[in-house]
């Protein structure tokens, strides 16, 4: 692979508050470097907290989760900043037909997209989702690169107060945008299965969930005491302690780390490289 390099802004949407997902991205970040051999430079902006944000002038853009609710935020600053930025990689997308710069969005930042392209119904959950769940790809999922090598249903950490349900597929036909994955069926709950991940676009895409979660982070949530209250009060203790020995299973969280935000980057990377990659 020639050494073309990657610039890629982080946009940190935490507030402030403790998390294990800025470190897991830089450490994806680190690992794509060093396995690829490749020149790739980050930058992290804290944009809610002290109003960073990255120019146009960067290859790739990953945008954490983060606290509180993605309604309430509406007409602040900040977040005009992260929509105008969007509009900004879209507007570069559509005047240059080969170059193009990408976009992820994990969690809070895939909430607060939903509402701007109002391609559903954003609501609180009776209950926080905190845990590793299963995850189930949709038709158009299975067939998106971003998800090539997991598997169907996959696993991967969910941890949020807020959804978005009801997708209003008129408004996903005018924006051009897909249904990725959603929420695995619970029979017996009568509830609206909640987006999981949605195409926005060719080059921007966005999860409910956080593909950046590794065992190590996880672990440290788990034994916190407040969240094994949580879990244990919600589930029970062995769905706890399951939850506790299924962090190194090669086949669960590992194998969502290792592939989706890694093939975010492969597709930028070609991009830049003007090389065609078929996948399998």
């Amino acid at each position: 692979m020639d050494k073309r390099s990657l610039k890629v802004a982080v946009i940190d949407m935490n507030n402030g508050a403790p998390n294990q997902g800025m470190r897991g991205i830089q450490e994806i970040l680190s690992r794509f470097k060093n396995e690829n051999h490749i020149d790739l430079s980050f930058d992290i902006f804290d944009l809610r907290q002290k109003g960073e944000i990255p120019g146009i002038d960067y290859d790739a853009y990953i945008s954490s989760g983060g606290p509180g609710s993605p309604i309430e935020s509406k007409g602040e600053q900040w977040e005009n900043d992260f929509f105008n930025l969007l509009d900004q990689i879209e507007d570069f997308n559509h005047q240059n037909k080969e170059r193009k710069k990408y976009a992820f969005l994990i969690c809070h930042s895939f909430q607060l997209a939903c509402r701007k392209y109002d391609l559903g119904n954003i609501t609180e959950r009776r209950s926080n989702a905190f845990g590793i769940f299963p995850i189930t790809l949709t038709e158009d999922g299975e067939n998106d690169e971003i998800f090539n090598g997991i598997t169907n249903p996959f696993f991967s950490v969910d941890s949020r107060d807020w959804q978005v349900i009801e997708p209003d597929f008129a408004a996903f036909e005018k924006k051009g945008a897909k249904l990725l994955a959603i929420e695995k069926e619970r029979k017996h709950v009568d509830l609206e299965r909640c987006m999981m991940s949605i195409r926005f676009s060719d080059e921007i895409i966005g999860t409910q969930f956080h593909p950046e979660a590794d065992p190590v982070g996880m672990k440290m949530y788990l034994l916190q005491e407040e969240k094994k209250k949580a879990i244990v009060d919600m589930h029970g203790e062995q769905k706890y302690l399951d939850m506790l020995n299924s962090l190194d299973d090669p086949a669960r969280i590992v194998l969502t780390q290792s592939v989706i935000l890694p093939n975010f980057l492969q597709k930028a990377i070609r991009n830049l490289q003007k090389t065609v990659v078929i996948a399998n």
